[in-house]
């Protein structure tokens, strides 16, 4: 199973991907507990790439790409921005951080996700989650 999905960098597609997710999970019977990490860190990942990759810049897209195979579902965003250094961003759970507002969503998406990976810009991530269903 495959899909690439492209959207302008509006926050209101981020229902676009959401129905996708809705999909493709449905189709390939992923638990629910597995769904709500599937769906949090995507719309997270979706939610930096336009807010922090391309600025809500609605001239500028966000790819998003959905596969499945041998059990694994992979999703890759990739934005338009410069890109970003991950090791860069500050935990947010040391005390001196605990009240930063950056850094949630990346810090929830590698504990949700098995595996996450950027490139090498910093402009696109791939996190993959193991369907313990199949």
């Amino acid at each position: 199973m495959y899909k690439i999905i492209r959207i302008e960098s509006t926050v209101g597609n981020l229902r676009v991907v959401e129905n996708a997710i809705d999909e493709i999970t449905a189709a390939i019977g992923i638990s629910q507990d597995d769904y709500g990490k599937i769906m949090v860190s995507a719309m997270e990942a979706v939610n930096n790439a336009i807010l922090h990759g391309n600025h809500s810049n609605p001239g500028k897209i966000v790819e998003i790409e959905i596969s499945y195979k041998n059990s694994l579902l992979n999703i890759k965003v990739t934005d338009e921005g410069p890109g970003f250094k991950p090791e860069a961003v500050p935990d947010p759970t040391t005390p001196e951080n605990i009240e930063a507002l950056n850094g949630r969503g990346i810090y929830l998406m590698s504990h949700l996700a098995d595996k996450i990976e950027y490139n090498t810009k910093g402009n696109s991530v791939t996190m993959t989650f193991k369907n313990n269903i199949s």
